[in-house]
């Protein structure tokens, strides 16, 4: 018992004097606070005093004296006004300069340094130019410019001070205030200081009357500390406050040491003993999980309270769901693959019945059917290479012209390009196949000058909607005459587009060039789901139309 009293009585010691080391602490970083404040104060002083030497200004040119200052203090949210006596504005760099002007806001600051002829610094009050919370630093000209006017002012918004404040270290959870003679709070900062513009709780100027100190007092059945510092030439007050229990050391009592210990021991075997119980279900239900992921099956996550526990079955959710969706893609995938195999193979199927009809020797068959499956193989890659979503017509183009090597400088190209549908890719592109081929052998590309023309646009309607007319002309090779029979490759870019397009076909042999011409509703070429390009065209006639 003497020696838990003893030490008692050390706590109680060591307590007072942090205490009173704490408030000296808190006041002297109050006056430092408080010099910072006044530093920044006095650069704007010092930049009036030297505003108002400016030769613009003893001229009277006010017109050039706001445009020099104007470009000065904009990087520093500063604004310069110039008053007469009666406090009516002559001058201010918020507006153009010749804009009209009323009497200033703060009469009494003017009406101070007029008086004793010495700068001073106002209240906060709310600006009507600015429309915001700000204060001015007034300064009056000497006799020889009062025939300018009588001050020249700086106003400044109250968020400046409050930036400079949040420049300097505050202990976490204190606040810093700077309070004006009303007892209005100009700006504070750090953590649930006061709201700028509202009277601060515990007036400085009529409370504290040293003028450095340190006070505690009660708040919310909390005690704090309270630092106040005077500006030496400026009104204003600087309050640093927090609660105590934030920067004071920890003072251990003897109750709290026996209390203290018989608690912790208690309470950590209980924690013990839940930990445990918690751990030993947790871990059941996790086993239980894994097994019915073995099986297949989906499960929900455990929920515990064990943190850790929880990220488990949570991963192990996840983890079957994902398996249980990549499953289901797999066999998606599959019943898609038999599908499109099907497709192809019917395809394939068709144009070797045709090509054996129109074939009368068997080297003749195997030509025409490696040249056909060659041009439904590019068009086929052209698919798998865009996961069968769908190919451009550009593209497609471009690939069976390249397939046959037609250089680009045999070929034009013209229209607004869009995406065709699988369909769409695997019959046209057997038409533009047999159309290449043909002009190498029999067209345009025979000759080094010949060349392929090929456009598309639309083209009014067919069964009912918007149609496309895709067209290929040739030019430049030798003269063209019409076949004497007509051959699989009559059939394909005749009969075989329109059945599949639901199109006509337009087949001539101009004396220049081969013209062939497919015109087709859009639904039968463009990939559904896509922008139609029929849209942007008609846009673009309605806007010239407006023009």
């Amino acid at each position: 018992m003497p020696l838990i009293a003893f030490a008692a009585f050390l706590f109680t010691e060591i307590e007072a004097s942090d205490r009173d080391a704490l408030r000296a602490k808190t006041a002297a970083d109050a006056r430092t606070l408080g010099r910072i404040v006044e530093r920044h104060l006095h650069d704007m002083t010092s930049t009036l005093r030297l505003l108002a030497v400016f030769p613009e200004l003893e001229q009277g040119d006010l017109e050039g004296f706001q445009s020099r200052t104007q470009h000065i203090l904009s990087s520093h949210f500063l604004y310069l006004l110039l008053v007469d006596e009666s406090g009516q504005q002559l001058l201010n760099t918020r507006v153009p300069y010749g804009a009209p002007l009323g009497p200033m806001s703060d009469m009494l600051s003017l009406e101070a340094a007029l008086a004793n002829g010495q700068v001073s610094v106002s209240n906060m009050f709310f600006g009507q130019t600015g429309q915001e919370w700000v204060f001015n630093v007034t300064l009056p000209l000497p006799e020889t410019l009062r025939h300018v006017g009588a001050a020249l002012i700086l106003t400044q918004g109250t968020q400046q001070i409050e930036a400079v404040l949040s420049r300097e270290l505050i202990p976490a959870g204190w606040n810093v205030t700077v309070v004006d003679q009303k007892g209005l709070v100009i700006a504070s900062s750090g953590t649930d200081g006061p709201p700028s513009a509202t009277p601060f709780p515990h007036h400085p100027h009529d409370g504290f009357r040293r003028f450095s100190d340190a006070v505690e007092f009660r708040q919310d059945g909390e005690v704090m500390v309270s630092g106040y510092a005077r500006l030496t030439a400026f009104p204003w007050v600087i309050v640093l406050s927090g609660p105590l229990a934030a920067v004071q050391s920890s003072v251990v009592t003897w109750k709290l040491l026996v209390f203290g210990s018989i608690a912790l021991i208690a309470l950590s075997m209980l924690m013990a003993y839940l930990v445990a119980r918690h751990l030993g279900r947790s871990i059941t239900g996790l086993s239980r999980m894994a097994e019915r992921m073995g099986r297949g099956e989906v499960v929900a996550p455990l929920e515990t309270r064990v943190i850790e526990v929880n990220q488990i079955s949570i991963a192990l959710c996840n983890a079957s769901f994902d398996r249980s969706e990549a499953e289901s893609r797999v066999h998606l995938l599959l019943r898609e693959l038999v599908h499109r195999t099907k497709n192809v193979l019917t395809l394939v199927q068709a144009i070797l019945r045709q090509i054996a009809r129109q074939s009368a020797t068997k080297e003749e068959f195997q030509e025409a059917a490696d040249s056909r499956l060659q041009g439904l193989a590019q068009s086929v890659e052209l698919l798998a290479q865009e996961n069968w979503y769908g190919v451009s017509l550009r593209e497609l183009i471009d690939q069976h012209l390249s397939t046959v090597g037609v250089s680009l400088e045999q070929r034009a190209i013209a229209g607004e390009d869009f995406v065709l549908g699988v369909s769409a890719v695997q019959n046209l592109g057997l038409v533009l196949h047999e159309l290449a081929t043909n002009s190498i052998k029999y067209g345009a590309l025979q000759s080094p000058q010949g060349c392929i023309h090929i456009s598309w646009s639309c083209a009014g309607s067919r069964r009912d909607e918007p149609a496309v007319l895709l067209e290929w002309r040739e030019e430049g090779g030798p003269p063209v005459a019409p076949p004497q029979r007509s051959g699989f490759g009559s059939i394909i870019i005749e009969r075989h587009a329109a059945a599949a397009f639901s199109a006509s076909v337009t087949l001539e042999y101009r004396p220049e060039g081969l013209y062939w011409a497919l015109h087709a509703p859009w639904s039968a070429l463009r990939k559904e789901g896509t922008t139609n390009p029929l849209d942007a065209v008609a846009e673009n006639l309605a806007s010239k139309a407006a023009e």
